[in-house]
């Protein structure tokens, strides 16, 4: 016999997707494929947002809930839950209960509790569970956390209890952990992993003493060990990451191409205080060993500024070294309008190969929000004016300054979920041949770029990229690329066919 016992209105909230994540999929390119990271990342953004079945089954059962109220909630009320069982056995007086067989309790603020068997008091709120216990949090401001796991209390009026031994996923990450402890504002994981590798056997993960949990998407974690299968690859006293953002994994990438040969690169970040942070770049490769750099970084809202040291390279393969350098930056959207605007100055000591100087870059750039042009077909435009000088002594021509407009177009298109193309055009007045270095540089100004992805399998991406110089009307570079899914990591095949330079790219996806 099944038995309701009250129930409170639902948060529309529930239904929202997170906040958007930063770009996690990033191809290594200079003909225009990020267009495609573009694309790829869309579409994981819309499936880390889309509800569970069982979530939207949570949803649908507390609008119907909703509509059953005896009378309007009001402030301070304490907050009441519906209770279903096949044998529900309540006490009145005391407040206590009993319920058995496919047990399902639901506390309307966006909480789902089921079990074969759980106790409880209605008057404090309360509920056991001594045997296994699903656990599903769809409350609004927190993440989304489904856990399944032993021996749980929790109190649904004070939003506080406790869990032990349970497995589970927050967000998008992949949890366990020997005792979880709930709160009004996080979530404390003891003894615990992490990972957004869903295999039964992650790949990679990360484990840490103690785990917490923040409804503004920050994770904190202490004690940290970071897992490739079961070998321990590094550790760290303090971790904390922003459950929403994908930018970078923690894990090693490595790769192999014909002009270094393999290597091994690897990124670390330490948190100093409020807006700062250390970051550490680590590569290491064959045919020159080890290249290193270090950055202080500041970030407060629109405000950024970084001073970086060490080495620094581009898309070919180029490299600089920066001894030190100081960059600053503020970007803000425009109020309503579809325009974003940003300002940067970079001043430092530069060096490449033989050649150094005093390097400035000052920038002012505006961008277009993507315009949607139809079903899926999309513009993008932005512009700009820079300002490059160098004062290189041990050069010819090392003193130069160079001022002018640039501006891209690109047009972008998804045909279906498996065929996609883009076409652009690009002016920079900086270029190769009239800059002291080349590095993240074409040798020309005006370029055409065009390319296609075909996703042929549900693991198995293929791609072509194209760039055409207008300066001298040549073909200047195609480039081939075979991205193959392997379990939680993908490896990258490039094959640059003016150049013929075979690449390959291997890293853990955070998806």
């Amino acid at each position: 016999m099944k038995k309701f016992l009250g129930v409170v209105p639902i948060l529309a909230a529930l239904c929202l997707p997170s906040t958007t994540a930063q770009a996690v999929y990033e191809a290594k390119s200079d003909t225009g494929t990020g267009f495609f990271d573009y694309v790829e990342n869309r579409r994981r953004e819309i499936r880390a947002n889309q509800l569970t079945d069982e979530q939207k089954k949570l949803v649908a059962d507390i609008e119907e809930a909703t509509e059953r109220l005896p009378h309007e909630q009001k402030e301070g009320d304490a907050v009441p839950a519906v209770f279903e069982g096949d044998d529900l056995v309540y006490y009145s007086g005391s407040g206590e209960f009993v319920a058995t067989g496919k047990v399902d309790i639901i506390q309307l603020e966006g909480y789902r509790f089921q079990s074969d068997a759980a106790t409880g008091n209605v008057k404090d709120q309360v509920v056991r569970v001594d045997d296994k216990a699903h656990v599903l949090q769809l409350a609004e401001g927190a993440p989304r956390v489904t856990l399944d796991g032993y021996k749980t209390v929790y109190n649904y009026g004070t939003k506080t209890g406790t869990m032990g031994e349970a497995s589970g996923k927050a967000g998008e990450y992949y949890l366990t952990g020997k005792r979880f402890e709930f709160y009004p504002d996080h979530i404390v994981v003891y003894d615990g992993t992490q990972t957004k590798c869903g295999a039964k056997s992650p790949d990679y993960h990360l484990s840490a003493e103690r785990m917490e949990i923040w409804p503004e998407q920050v994770m904190r974690m202490y004690k940290v060990k970071y897992w490739i299968k079961n070998k321990v690859v590094g550790t760290k006293d303090y971790e904390e990451r922003k459950m929403n953002d994908d930018s970078r994994n923690y894990f090693p990438r490595v790769g192999y191409d014909k002009d270094h040969g393999v290597y091994v690169r690897d990124n670390f970040k330490i948190p100093l205080r409020d807006h700062w942070n250390f970051l550490i770049g680590a590569y290491v490769e064959s045919k020159k060993g080890v290249r290193s750099n270090a950055e202080i970084l500041y970030g407060n809202r629109e405000l950024g500024g970084c001073v970086r040291y060490g080495y620094y390279d581009d898309s070919d393969a180029r490299w600089i070294q920066k001894e030190p350098s100081l960059d600053i930056w503020y970007e803000k959207h425009i109020g309503g309008l579809p325009l974003t605007y940003r300002f940067e100055g970079e001043i430092g000591h530069w060096r490449q190969n033989a050649v150094s100087s005093t390097h400035e870059e000052y920038e002012a750039k505006l961008y277009h929000d993507p315009i949607s042009l139809g079903k899926r077909v999309y513009l993008f435009l932005s512009t700009g004016y820079k300002i490059t000088k160098d004062d290189a002594k041990n050069v010819p021509n090392g003193q130069t300054t160079i001022r002018g407009f640039n501006y891209d177009i690109l047009f972008g298109t998804e045909v279906n979920d498996r065929l996609a193309a883009y076409a652009g055009f690009s002016y920079e007045k900086v270029n190769a041949q009239n800059s002291v270095f080349d590095f993240d540089l074409d040798n020309y100004s005006k370029k055409i770029q065009a390319g296609v992805s075909y996703k042929l399998t549900d693991h198995d991406r293929f791609v072509i990229g194209t760039k055409w110089n207008s300066d001298n009307n040549r073909l200047e570079d195609v480039d081939y690329y075979w991205y193959h899914d392997l379990h939680c990591s993908q490896a990258i095949i490039r094959w640059r066919d003016k150049r013929k330079k075979l690449e390959v790219h291997w890293e853990f996806t955070p998806w």
